[in-house]
């Protein structure tokens, strides 16, 4: 049978260098975190390392530097918003590899953290090097991978060093996965997915597959905008994905086929520009200027009916560009209907992808959903029926 390789609580790692792989891809402004929910999530794990007494050595990435280094993308505001966390000092060294790396995790004290730079600054991590894994693979004893978000990567830090050293599955890890297995193998029925972003073709897949297996499909955000044009509408300067006709004819056409009720909307707030005010318009309203930038009442209203009748959520990206007020209501009333519903009507409600979580976070209704992950990518693949390179990489016979 295989398994997933996990850490036993009763493993001894006094005193042991712990290579703890996890997701801090945060978004920072002027050097200021604006969004923490990745760096929450990884706080169990590095608390029961501390009371473990283990030497912590975290390895991280930030953005998509490209193996070269961008100062803007350095770790060093992450080490310290971690220290405030964790009430102690975290060490953060301006290397990832290499002998200077690997002395200092041999000196710091038991319970102690270093956090190594930016790991995509070498343009190794994302090769999947072998080499540049077995170095690595030097810093420490032990390897825990706490990065599911990064799991459907075929990174150095995420695979090849699994073959050089001791590893494990850490537990938000295996959460995560068990969470997916919920969703897909024994969900409450009626069942509904939210899916907004702005890409149809990276989520196409994940899209079939879940029409398959929920009864309600919302489409909302700037994806919806392709089948709002596929219906003959304007959508004006509004955000979308050119030659995807035939894409979104097989989604709908695979909507009918399975009997799945396809949401998608018939009202929008429409503005000409970021700043400006919105306005409520039907879809026969929409100008050349127009942006669409948050679902319109009577579309909100639906998902709200379809949220009321469902046992099971799936929310995976906003409805609108929550970041701003002005045009933030829809993923909000959503946000906060489906809490409510949680909290009363014993709806399972679980929530993917970091801007999701951010914009969850935002209207603080954390704590009235089953559970959140901030993985996007990973958590869609996984959905799909994927193997993810990094969870294979952690499987054993026994």
């Amino acid at each position: 049978m295989i398994k997933i390789k996990r850490l036993d609580d009763n493993l001894n790692i006094e005193g042991k260098r712990v290579l703890l792989r996890v997701d801090f891809n945060v978004p920072i402004n002027d050097g200021a975190i604006t969004e923490d929910s990745r760096i929450e999530k990884v706080l169990p794990t590095i608390k029961f390392l501390i009371n473990k007494k283990a030497k912590i050595i975290i390895i991280a990435h930030l953005g998509r530097p490209k193996g070269k280094i961008v100062p803007e993308l350095t770790l060093k505001p992450i080490a310290k918003k971690l220290s405030n966390y964790l009430n102690q000092d975290v060490v953060f060294l301006s290397e990832s590899v290499g002998s200077l790396v690997i002395q200092n995790s041999k000196k710091i004290p038991n319970g102690k953290i270093i956090l190594l730079e930016n790991i995509r600054f070498h343009k190794e991590e994302e090769l999947n090097s072998v080499s540049f894994a077995k170095e690595l693979s030097k810093i420490g004893d032990i390897y825990i991978n706490e990065a599911f978000p990064c799991s459907h990567r075929a990174h150095a830090s995420v695979c090849e060093i699994t073959k050089h050293i001791n590893s494990f599955a850490g537990k938000q890890l295996l959460k995560e996965v068990n969470v997916i297995k919920l969703l897909t193998n024994n969900a409450k029925k009626p069942t509904t997915c939210i899916i907004g972003g702005s890409k149809i073709s990276t989520k196409s897949g994940i899209l079939v597959e879940l029409i398959k297996k929920m009864q309600n499909i919302v489409i909302a955000g700037a994806m919806a905008n392709i089948f709002i044009k596929h219906k003959g509408y304007n959508i004006g300067q509004s955000v979308f994905e050119k030659n995807q006709e035939n894409l979104i004819e097989n989604i709908i056409q695979e909507s009918k086929k399975n009997n799945c009720n396809l949401l998608l909307p018939e009202d929008v707030i429409a503005s000409k520009n970021h700043n400006s005010k919105g306005v409520l318009k039907s879809l026969d309203q929409i100008n050349d200027n127009d942006l669409i930038l948050d679902i319109g009442e009577k579309t909100l209203q639906n998902i709200i009916n379809v949220i009321d009748e469902s046992k099971t959520i799936l929310w995976n990206g906003p409805v609108g560009y929550f970041e701003i007020d002005e045009f933030s209501a829809g993923s909000r009333k959503i946000a906060n209907k489906i809490s409510e519903n949680t909290k009363t009507k014993s709806l399972v409600s679980i929530a993917g992808g970091g801007d999701t979580v951010a914009a969850i976070n935002k209207f603080k209704c954390s704590n009235g959903f089953t559970y959140l992950s901030t993985a996007g990518g990973a958590f869609l693949e996984l959905l799909e029926g994927k193997v993810l390179p990094g969870i294979k990489a952690l499987e054993v016979n026994e």
